[in-house]
C-alpha cells in the first residue's frame, strides 16, 4: 500500500500531462486504484484510468490512460496478456492464491513432472474456464468478491477463453515443515510442488483460476503464489516505469503518445488529407480491408490518430474518433 513517503511527494505540484498511455509496473500491496489515484496527482488531472486490474498481490505492467488517451483503454481491455507466475500444487485456498485462507493440503509426493505437464497441456488451447469466485465479475450489479466476503455461495459459469501458452521454467518441491502457511507445527508433513511458469493468454483468462484447476486435474489442489504480468497487448515490462521513475522524471518522459499508443496493438492504415477530414466530420469510408476484426488505428498524413475504426464490413465506421486540437 502506499506508505507516507510516497504520498508526501506525490503531494508535490506537477504539470499537466498531455495526452498519451504510460506502461507502470505495479507494485505489490498497490491497488490498481491506487496507482491510478497516484498517477492522477503526478499527471495534474482527473482523466486517468486502466486498461484492466491487477490482483494487490499481483505485480507488473499496467496500462493507464490519460486524457483523451483513456478512449483507447476500451480496445485495450481485449487485448492478450502475458505473466510468469508460481503456482503451488498440494494446497487449495478459498481465492486461488496466496491471500486466500486455506482450505485444503494433499500430498503430492506421487505426483510425476510428465503428470504435471499432461495436465498443463489439457489447459491449453481454447478451453471453458471457471472465474474465481473473488473476481470482480458482476452478477445482478454487484461484484462477486463483495458477495463471497458478505458470505455468500457464488457460483460463475464458465466462459471461453484461450491459453496461447502455458510453460514450465522450473519445478521445486517442498513440505509443510517450511511452508509458513502450516496450521500447526504438529500436522502430518504434506508435500507440495512450486511451479514457475510463463502464460500467455486471451482476455478475461484468470491464471489464478488455472493454477486451481490444474490443482483440480491432478487431485491435489493449488493456488497462485506469485504473479507478475510482463505484457499487455504490445506493451512490454520492459518499457514499464514505476512510480518512482514516474516521480523522478516526470510524467512526460513516459507517456506514449496517441499514434503511437494505438499502432503498438492494433493494425493501422493511413489516411489521406480529405479521409481524416472526412472522418473528422463522422463520414464513413470504404474499408481497407475488409473483414478485420480487430480496431483499426487510422493515421493522419501527419501521423496524428483520427478515429479508431471497425473494418468488420465493407464500410469502415469509427469507434471513436480524436478531433484535432
Amino acid at each position: 500500500m502506499p506508505t507516507a513517503g510516497t504520498e508526501s511527494r506525490a503531494q508535490q505540484v506537477h504539470p499537466p500531462a498531455g495526452d498519451g498511455l504510460l506502461v507502470v509496473d505495479k507494485p505489490a500491496g498497490w491497488t490498481s486504484h491506487d496507482v491510478v489515484g497516484r498517477s492522477r496527482r503526478l499527471c495534474a488531472t482527473r482523466r486517468v484510468g486502466h486498461a484492466g486490474t491487477l490482483d494487490p498481490m499481483a505485480t507488473g505492467v499496467l496500462v493507464l490512460g490519460v486524457n483523451r488517451a483513456t478512449k483507447l483503454l476500451t480496445f485495450l481491455v481485449g487485448a492478450d496478456k502475458a505473466y510468469t507466475a508460481t503456482i503451488r500444487l498440494g494446497v487449495s485456498t478459498v481465492t486461488d492464491d496466496a491471500e486466500g485462507e486455506v482450505t485444503a493440503r494433499h500430498d503430492t509426493s506421487q505426483l510425476t513432472e510428465a503428470a504435471v505437464r499432461a495436465a498443463i497441456a489439457d489447459l491449453t488451447g481454447s478451453i471453458q474456464q471457471v472465474p474465481s469466485s473473488v473476481s470482480a465479475i458482476k452478477i445482478d450489479g454487484k461484484r462477486s468478491y463483495a458477495r463471497v466476503r458478505a458470505g455468500e455461495d457464488v457460483e460463475l459459469p464458465a466462459r471461453p477463453v484461450t491459453v496461447h501458452r502455458f510453460e514450465v521454467s522450473d519445478i521445486r518441491a517442498g513440505d509443510s515443515q517450511t511452508d509458513t502457511d502450516a496450521a500447526s507445527p504438529t500436522e502430518p508433513v504434506v508435500a507440495w510442488l512450486d511451479l514457475d511458469v510463463e502464460v500467455e493468454v486471451s482476455s478475461g483468462t484468470y491464471v489464478r483460476a488455472l493454477a486451481r484447476d490444474l490443482g483440480e486435474q491432478l487431485g491435489v489442489g493449488g493456488h497462485l503464489t506469485a504473479l507478475r504480468r510482463t505484457r499487455v497487448g504490445g506493451f512490454e515490462l520492459a518499457s514499464a516505469a514505476t512510480l518512482e521513475q514516474l516521480e523522478q522524471d516526470g510524467v512526460s518522459a513516459h507517456l506514449v503518445p496517441l499514434a503511437e499508443a494505438a499502432t503498438a496493438t492494433f493494425p493501422s492504415r493511413t489516411l489521406s488529407a480529405q479521409e481524416a477530414i472526412d472522418l473528422g466530420h463522422g463520414k464513413r469510408l470504404p474499408a481497407a480491408q475488409a473483414g478485420r476484426t480487430e480496431p483499426v488505428a487510422a493515421i493522419g498524413p501527419d501521423g496524428v490518430l483520427v478515429a479508431m475504426l471497425d473494418e468488420t464490413g465493407e464500410v469502415a465506421r469509427s469507434h471513436v474518433v480524436f478531433p484535432a486540437l
